[in-house]
């Protein structure tokens, strides 16, 4: 008959294993903020990693909270296949834009309103892998996009290639001229040069009619 000390020791043994086995989650990766214009699209961006194997009864569940804080109100199911939504401010509204195999869960939000301010969630769950922390995404509807560093560099380097083209541009047109204006007056130069010829040829010609 096993005695209690045995019984201790393999209890303890059980609970230390238990804390140095890795916990089954689904981490899921989102960007923080993200600024679009009234009226465009939107690609809502949303990756996961997994311990497990990519499982049959993999779900993505979308939703969104109003900057008000009410209520969640769905946006998109996908289990095994896109399902969209029959009511609510998103109905025909968000596409499946994702790739399970890529462990991408991303939807496109279409036509987006000022209604759309607000913060979207992302939870994927890959049984055995069940938790994990949620994506979350806050969305701002604007009239026009902030000019952003990444703007004035995109300008920056867009004004240097307009100003190279054209730099480019008037030194060909300028040595194309010049070397027009070379095969003309080379042309004249031969066409005086034979004029000088054919007036010698003439002039000897006449000298002996003279005589």
């Amino acid at each position: 008959m096993l005695g209690p000390n045995w019984l201790g020791a393999v209890l303890f043994l059980g609970v230390q294993l238990q804390a140095l086995w890795p916990a089954a989650a689904v981490e899921v990766y989102t960007s923080k903020e993200v600024d679009a214009v009234n009226g465009t699209n939107l690609r809502l961006k949303c990756t996961f990693s997994s311990s497990s194997p990519i499982s049959q009864n993999l779900s993505v569940t979308w939703n969104f909270q109003p900057e008000d804080l009410s209520s969640h109100e769905p946006v998109f199911y996908y289990m095994k296949e896109p399902y969209k939504l029959s009511i609510g401010r998103f109905k025909e509204r968000v596409t499946w834009d994702g790739n399970i195999e890529r462990y991408d869960a991303s939807i496109v939000i279409w036509n987006l309103q000022p209604t759309d301010n607000g913060t979207f969630t992302c939870q994927v769950k890959n049984p055995p892998d069940v938790t994990g922390i949620v994506g979350e995404v806050r969305l701002r509807v604007v009239q026009k996009v902030r000019f952003s560093e990444i703007h004035f560099l995109a300008v920056a380097i867009g004004s240097a290639c307009v100003l190279m083209i054209i730099v480019v541009t008037v030194v060909m047109v300028c040595r194309h001229r010049r070397k027009k204006a070379q095969e003309k007056r080379i042309e004249v130069s031969d066409t005086e040069l034979r004029e000088k010829e054919n007036l010698k040829t003439e002039e000897k010609e006449a000298s002996p009619l003279e005589d």
